[in-house]
C-alpha cells in the first residue's frame, strides 16, 4: 500500500509511546506524522521542544495552509482544531471544544480520512477520554488502516477501549508492534 500520511492521537499517558515512536523513524520516513495530542491550552511551549528532542525527524507546530511534507511531524497546536484539507495542507481554528478537547483529535482523524482515505493509518493511544473513538471508525469507514495501542499497555485505557468498542480496528498493537508496522513503510 502507498500511504500518504500516518496520524496519531493520544491523551494521559501517550507522550512516552508517542516520543518511542519518533525516535524510532528513520530520518528519511516517507510520508508526514500528524499528531494530535491532548495537552495543557495555555502551555504554549516545551511541548514541541520535548517531542523534537527525542525526535528523528523534525517536529513543528504547523501555521494556517502549511503544507505537508513527507519526513516531518506536525503537532497539532495548543488550543486550537488541526484539519487536514484535500490539498495537503493543515487548516487551523479556534471552534468550540469537541469531546471537551481544543484540539479535537475526532476532528484531525474524520478530516484526514476524508483526505487520505484508504492511504491513511490512524493510530489511537492512551487517553483519559472518548475523543478519537468516532475518527478512527470514520478512518476505518474510508478503508484507512486502523490500529489501537494494546490497552493492557496503556497508562489510561478510556481512548482504547471506546475506539475498540466502536469499530473493528485492523490491528491492537503494544508500542513496539506498532513501531515495527510504521518501520516497514
Amino acid at each position: 500500500m502507498d500511504y500518504k500520511a500516518v496520524i496519531i492521537g493520544g491523551s494521559a499517558g501517550s507522550f512516552q509511546v508517542v516520543t518511542r515512536i519518533l525516535n524510532s523513524m528513520p530520518k528519511n520516513f516517507p510520508i508526514p506524522v500528524l499528531l494530535c495530542l491532548h495537552r495543557l491550552k495555555h502551555v504554549r511551549s516545551g511541548f514541541v521542544e520535548a517531542l523534537s528532542l527525542k525526535s528523528s525527524i523534525p517536529v513543528e507546530e504547523p501555521y494556517d495552509k502549511d503544507q505537508l511534507k513527507p519526513s516531518h511531524a506536525y503537532l497539532a497546536p495548543a488550543n486550537y482544531h488541526m484539519y487536514i484539507e484535500l490539498a495537503n495542507r493543515i487548516a487551523l481554528s479556534t471552534e468550540d471544544p469537541v469531546n471537551h478537547s481544543r484540539p479535537s483529535i475526532d476532528l484531525s482523524f474524520i478530516t484526514a480520512a476524508n483526505a487520505y482515505r484508504q492511504k491513511l493509518i490512524g493510530i489511537i493511544l492512551s487517553g483519559a477520554n472518548k475523543d478519537g473513538a468516532y475518527g478512527l471508525k470514520k478512518v476505518h469507514d474510508n478503508g484507512g488502516t486502523t490500529i489501537v495501542q494494546d490497552p493492557n499497555e496503556c497508562e489510561v485505557r478510556t481512548m482504547t477501549q471506546s475506539a475498540l468498542q466502536l469499530t473493528k480496528v485492523d490491528h491492537v498493537y503494544s508500542t513496539d508492534q506498532i513501531i515495527k508496522y510504521l518501520l516497514k513503510l
